[in-house]
């Protein structure tokens, strides 16, 4: 189960919206939902807040015209989430979006082994390095910073556990009672 909501700060106090993800497929048409939520998208912060139940939680954010700005919680369990497959871009997880990997048969490792030895893994399946199966990692990625001029410095943003952190950052925001009612 996924909730997802918009969070625009306006002259006015925070104003939330719930929102419908089904349309967004790039993290550029979220980035244009956000700014649509407000009248003055040039100047005001929208923050979008999605969450899939208690695996892990994101947050973007929006001033005016400038390059969305991202949080998420836990790279590798929204890499299997198709809400968190685009707020995992290629910039964020350090990959070449023109590298076609593929299509190179010298980078193919058709054993799925380095020099035959097989990956140390733990119980979960993940790289020994904390990366998952699809390369991405473990934990938090994104802009741990992203929050912190709001009053969410990054030491408790790395703090917050999924399932209830939405919840923190709107209380400590001061917007708790706006999301509730989209909740």
């Amino acid at each position: 189960m996924y909730f997802a909501a918009l969070l625009a700060r306006t002259e006015d106090g925070w104003e939330a919206s719930d929102t419908e993800l089904d349309d967004v497929e790039t993290l550029s048409d979220l980035a244009d939902l956000a700014r649509e939520a407000t009248a003055d998208a040039d100047d005001d912060t929208v923050l979008v807040f999605i969450e899939q139940e208690d695996a892990w939680f994101g947050v973007v954010r929006v001033d005016g015209e400038e390059d969305p700005r991202i949080y998420v919680s836990d790279a590798a369990a929204a890499a299997r989430s198709s809400y968190g497959e685009i707020l995992l871009t290629d910039e964020m997880l350090g990959r070449d979006p023109d590298d076609e990997g593929a299509d190179d048969l010298d980078a193919l490792d058709l054993d799925g082994t380095e020099d035959g030895e097989p990956e140390a893994s733990d119980a979960d399946g993940e790289a020994a390095d904390g990366a998952g199966a699809s390369g991405v990692p473990s934990g938090p990625l994104g802009d741990t910073e992203i929050l912190a001029d709001l009053g969410v410095p990054e030491k408790d943003l790395l703090g917050l556990e999924s399932g209830d952190a939405l919840n923190e950052i709107a209380d400590i925001l001061g917007a708790a009672e706006v999301l509730e009612t989209v909740r």
